[in-house]
């Protein structure tokens, strides 16, 4: 016969019942401000109203109209990528093909120094987990652009900024550099050449930073993703590239995002050089990491030695459209002569990027704000970047020529206005 009272079990599901819901807890690494900027605040007021707007901040060649390069999508085609048939470190002969890439630029890279990943950011993923403990950290140039940041956090990396001196062509502050590294600096990130500046390191620069970080026992990791695209040769004390360089730990990464403006294909890779017996513990832990992923697509793999050897055309029509860009751009300051007076384009060494130096009559969000309210153009305010002041405003060079040239002209009356105003 049943007491009447109510199970064990019975009264804990009752009391659970009563009990409030406890609140879901995030990460604290990824409790951003996701409020909105100045920046994108303009823009939807902009937008809402219909107002037409030219976006010199594009970066997206897939937008762009540069390059056809249907072609390359179709070799995704391969019947033999309907095989799964994982390698933690990549096919080898798309590991081959990205060697064969570099030694066609003159750099002696082994394919058993080649690890692919599904993109640079992945890649800098992998390397913060393979270098760094939490609450470790990493130099980083400043300026620079901001996925670092976010990159860092997701690792529990804390990151160091180091400067790049603006008065001497953007070159590193090796002093700089070598105060702000401490006991838990693990690696070194250099972006070359630089985005936005465009900046390639200096030679003797890259030695003595080289023997810096073999004293020091840290890692050099060079986000080369726009090392094609230097603006005409190169003088002949800047550096092209770390690959394949044996002074200190390296890790060098690029992909088809930007040497082959194929950001869709979702396809990179690292180049790990150095002396051999570090750079061999290296590759053992990197495959670790690689394999439990295992995020680089087969076909995509399958497809990169034709894709790879497809480039020439693809990188002479960016270059193309980025000098035809820059010339609209320098044109369009030239003409004006108040303007060229008050506004300097800054010396760019390669990339798809420009600086502007501007009068500080209105901050870079005030900028900002004028150009999309009264010119409907959009530009990238220099803190985005971690410019070491108000006064730069960094343009995309990707738009179609006549779009470009046109807005540029817009954007230098635009300009010369406010310092008539001023």
């Amino acid at each position: 016969m049943s007491s009447g009272r109510p199970t064990t079990e019975e009264t804990g599901a009752e009391a659970r019942d009563r009990l409030p819901p406890r609140p879901i807890r995030f990460a604290a690494r990824t409790g951003w401000d996701l409020s909105e900027n100045q920046l994108a605040s303009v823009l939807v007021e902009a937008r809402r109203a219909g107002r037409a707007l030219v976006d010199f901040t594009e970066s997206n060649p897939t937008r762009c109209g540069i390059a056809e390069t249907a072609p390359l999508i179709a070799r995704l085609g391969e019947p033999r990528g309907c095989r799964y048939a994982p390698l933690p470190l990549g096919d080898p002969a798309a590991r081959a093909a990205v060697a064969r890439y570099y030694q066609e630029r003159g750099l002696d890279v082994d394919p058993a120094g080649v690890v692919l990943t599904a993109s640079t950011s992945e890649a800098y993923g992998w390397l913060l987990k393979l270098l760094a403990e939490r609450g470790d950290d990493v130099l980083v140039p400043v300026p620079s652009y901001p996925l670092l940041e976010y990159l860092a956090c997701l690792e529990d990396v804390s990151l160091t900024p180091y400067p790049l001196v603006k008065e001497e062509g953007w070159r590193i502050d090796l002093g700089a550099l070598e105060r702000a590294a401490g006991e838990r600096t693990r690696a070194v990130v250099l972006v070359h050449p630089n985005n936005p500046t465009g900046s390639f390191v200096r030679r003797d620069d890259a030695a003595a930073l080289e023997a810096c970080a073999r004293a020091r026992g840290l890692a050099l990791i060079v986000d080369e993703v726009f090392g094609d695209y230097a603006h005409g040769d190169l003088p002949a004390d800047r550096l092209p590239s770390f690959a394949g360089r044996r002074q200190a730990l390296t890790f060098v990464l690029s992909g088809l995002s930007k040497v082959m403006t194929l950001p869709q294909l979702k396809l990179g890779w690292i180049v790990v050089s150095g002396p051999p017996d570090l750079a061999a513990a290296a590759m053992e832990r990197l495959e670790v990491i690689a394999d439990t992923y295992l995020s680089v697509g087969t076909p995509v793999q399958l497809a990169l030695p034709e894709i790879l050897a497809a480039r020439a055309p693809v990188q002479r029509a960016i270059l193309e459209r980025v000098r035809t860009n820059l010339a609209a751009l320098d044109a369009a300051i030239a003409a004006r002569a108040t303007v060229q007076r008050a506004v300097r384009r800054l010396p760019v060494d390669g990339g798809w990027y420009a600086t502007l130096e501007v009068p500080r009559v209105h901050d870079d969000d005030g900028w900002v704000e004028l150009l999309v309210r009264e010119e409907g153009l959009i530009v990238h305010p220099g803190y985005f970047f971690d410019m070491p002041r108000d006064g730069f405003l960094v343009v995309g060079l990707l738009l179609e020529p006549p779009v470009f040239a046109a807005a540029a002209l817009r954007l230098v009356h635009r300009l010369e206005r406010a310092l008539s105003d001023g």
